[in-house]
């Protein structure tokens, strides 16, 4: 049967389609971007036929050789396909708002008490972080690095970012990778391409949204030069972070943790508590920065849930920008060999990456003797091969801190 097309602008009502799709995965998908990937395709490749299986896989790879939270650039691609414009931003409203409001919920009453957690329920939803963050280094694993070259590559740029930490090593990282597997990764390792598909965005268009990408991403640096105050800062930070970050989700940890916590804004315990509660809810874990965005000191006016929505919507744009003006071009791109390889090479720094991540910040700041440890192995028996849903064991941490830790 061949790939089913998509057609140019849906009808209006289709709207309410792709919102009532994406609210209940929203409402519903837990466990990481990995497991998202895995909700969206039973959903609109088996269910709905929106599209094929192996055009789902290429647009799957396409946002993960973009930097930005992939499984939200897919579900904004899915609604701009069946919907336009309109689609796209329904698709990822629907799917972002649940958890953001649970996060913006959690952040506002975190901020009427200097003492919201107890150390011990603090303690311990840091040591479930570990226990995530190893998940989906397992999982990743597996999945980006099914053979030697590429497992080898995972371990060297893990390697490298413990030994020189920060954005710029990362950068560097993923560049490297790219150009390791451009070169030295064998065609077995990419799939053929496949059949074409519109989403109805014309060149033009894409070259207006990744010119404002780019814009952006120098203009509110040089403004949080030129105008150093918090909320433009503020700004900069999380859009960078949504700019800079591959992999999605757990890998923004390392670059959310210098932007806000080395320069004093918000400290450690809280940002890794916070981190730890994103995992109790479903939908995407770059909704973390409604969080941060709500318990930063900011000014009067941006404080609380404004300053909530302006992290949230500030580490989303580039994503958007990024993946709609590039999908026009991906068509062509993607029947290239040599992209495909660059983008296996990626796809191995990313858990590089998220492995570095594991020990620093997360490991160090939470496992600090044998209870720990213990702890956290529990917690990731539950979650790899119990299959416990995150927030149970989210709740399984807290309460273990406050009892015994």
């Amino acid at each position: 049967m061949p790939e089913p097309v998509s057609s140019a602008p849906a009808p209006r009502h289709r709207l309410g389609e792709v919102g009532l799709a994406f609210l209940k995965l929203g409402l519903t998908s837990f466990g990481g971007p990995i497991a998202h990937l895995g909700y969206f395709r039973s959903e609109f490749v088996e269910r709905r036929r929106w599209l094929g299986d192996a055009q789902y896989a290429d647009l799957v790879a396409l946002c993960q050789f973009l930097p930005g939270p992939a499984s939200s650039q897919v579900g904004m691609a899915l609604g701009m396909l069946r919907a336009g414009w309109g689609g796209a931003l329904v698709a990822w409203l629907a799917f972002t708002l649940p958890s953001a409001l649970l996060l913006l919920a959690l952040a506002l009453g975190a901020a009427g008490s200097a003492h919201w957690l107890t150390p011990g329920v603090l303690h311990g939803l840091k040591i479930v972080a570990v226990a995530v963050v190893a998940q989906a280094v397992h999982g990743m694993g597996k999945n980006l690095c099914p053979d030697r070259p590429r497992a080898g590559l995972a371990v060297l740029c893990a390697a490298l970012l413990l030994l020189w930490p920060g954005a710029w090593t990362q950068g560097a990282v993923i560049a490297t990778a790219a150009a390791t597997g451009y070169c030295l990764l064998p065609p077995s390792a990419v799939t053929a391409r496949t059949a074409s598909i519109d989403f109805g965005i014309s060149r033009t268009a894409g070259a207006v949204l990744l010119t404002l990408f780019l814009a952006l991403l120098v203009l509110l640096p040089l403004a949080a030069w030129w105008h150093p105050s918090l909320p433009v800062q503020a700004a900069a930070v999380f859009y960078q972070a949504g700019s800079l970050v591959f992999g999605g989700g757990h890998v923004v940890l390392p670059l959310l943790q210098a932007g806000v916590v080395e320069p004093g804004w918000i400290d450690a315990d809280r940002f890794l508590a916070g981190y730890a509660a994103a995992q109790a809810v479903p939908g995407p874990l770059f909704t973390l920065a409604a969080y941060l965005g709500a318990v930063l000191p900011l000014d009067a006016g941006l404080r609380g849930w404004p300053g909530g929505l302006l992290a949230l919507v500030c580490i989303f744009v580039p994503a958007a920008l990024l993946v709609l003006g590039a999908l026009p071009f991906w068509e062509s791109l993607r029947g290239n060999l040599g992209v495909r390889k660059a983008l296996a090479g990626i796809n191995a720094a990313v858990v590089g990456i998220l492995a570095a991540a594991l020990y620093d910040p997360v490991w160090t700041s939470a496992i600090h003797g044998r209870a720990d440890m213990a702890l956290a192995l529990l917690c990731f028996g539950l979650l790899v091969w119990g299959r416990a849903a995150p927030i149970s064991v989210v709740g399984l941490g807290a309460l273990a801190g406050a009892l015994f830790l």
